[in-house]
Parts: structure tokens; sequence; C-alpha cells
């Protein structure tokens, strides 16, 4: 509707296509990291963010829901990499597991908005997530070598890693979505989650 008023930019140049999309993506995650809710995002705000025409989203998004899919997908893929680095900083399975789960959750209360939109849209109910899969994949493949190690019970991994990442994200959302509750410190939480549903020995753990 207020598209006349919107500042233009010369076009990209041939091949320069892919970084216009890339450019799309940061900026709606962006706003919607500040958002929190995808139903509020629209392309046109997203075109005039950046200065565009809106058709020149459209030509890589057609809809918000394919937008927000691609922001999450983005999401998801940060979470698993600042995951698997803390993981493989920390020296044994114990402390990777554990490193993992609290780089996961120190990126979410960085990006509220954005790990709100991750769990909470619709979208993955129109369109699926099935990159969420490597998160699970990934948390199992920890929780098996803390087995394997012999400092965790044996058990089925499977079970307890979906059971390990139902505590942490319920944690998490209800920290992001009940910010005024007195929260104890999430790496103390944590601890006991990993103490309960894994087995760990998390009592010399540093805070």
């Amino acid at each position: 509707m207020d598209e006349i008023s919107t500042p233009r930019r010369r076009s990209n140049a041939r091949g320069h296509g892919e970084k216009l999309r890339e450019e799309i993506v940061e900026t709606a995650m962006q706003m919607l990291d500040e958002l929190a809710d995808d139903e509020a995002l629209s392309l046109r705000a997203v075109a005039r963010t950046i200065g565009i025409a809106a058709t020149s989203v459209y030509l890589h998004f057609p809809d918000r829901d394919s937008l927000v899919l691609a922001v999450t997908q983005r999401c998801h893929e940060e979470l698993v990499g600042v995951g698997d680095a803390a993981d493989a900083a920390a020296g044994d399975p114990g402390r990777g597991l554990r490193a993992r789960m609290l780089a996961q959750a120190a990126w979410a209360q960085a990006h509220p908005g954005l790990y709100k939109v991750l769990h909470e849209s619709s979208v993955h109910r129109k369109l699926g997530m099935p990159f969420k899969q490597v998160m699970v994949e990934r948390t199992v493949d920890a929780v098996q070598r803390c087995m394997d190690a012999g400092i965790a019970p044996a058990d089925d991994a499977t079970t307890v890693a979906i059971d390990l990442r139902t505590a942490v994200n319920g944690m998490l959302s209800q920290r992001i979505n009940e910010p005024d509750m007195r929260w104890p410190p999430a790496a103390e939480q944590l601890d006991r989650f990993l103490t309960k549903l894994v087995g760990l020995d998390c009592s010399g753990s540093a805070g």
C-alpha cells in the first residue's frame, strides 16, 4: 500500500540474486527477533527495511511462510553450530553434552524472539521442518557417548535424548514467555536435568 514511497536501489547484477536472498533472510531474522511472532511479519515490511521493491522479495519467497521457514532453518543451523563447537571444545563426553546444552541455552537467551518463532510458529505444521531432526540426532549421539564412556547408565539413548530436549526446550520457552518469574540460574536447572534424565554427575560442574 505504501510501495510508491519505498526507497529503490539498483537492481542486483546478474549472479547476485543469492546475495539478495541472503540479505532478505538476515533482515527477516532481525525483524522476527524483535517481533517474536511470525504472523506479525510481512514481506512488504522486509522489502521496506532493505530498501527494495516488494516484488524483489517475492522472486525469492512466494509468501511469508516460505521466508519464515528459511529463517527457522538458519536459526536451527546456528543452534547446531554453537552446540557442536562447545561440545568439541569440552574434552570429554559428559562436559561436552553439558556444554552443548549450555551453548544452545545461551543462544536462545540472546535471541528470544527467534527461539520463540522456531518452536511456536505454525509454519512447521503447514510446511514441515525436517531439518530439526539434526538437533535430535546430535543430542542422541552426545548422550550415547556418555553411556559408552560409562559416565551415564546404559539406556535407550534416543528416549533419553528426547526427554532431555523436551525438558530444555520447555525451560527455555517458559523463561522467554514468562520473563518476570523468579527463575533459578539456567545452568543449575540444566544440571538437574542432566542428573535426573541422563544420569550424569554434575556436582563438580562450573557454573
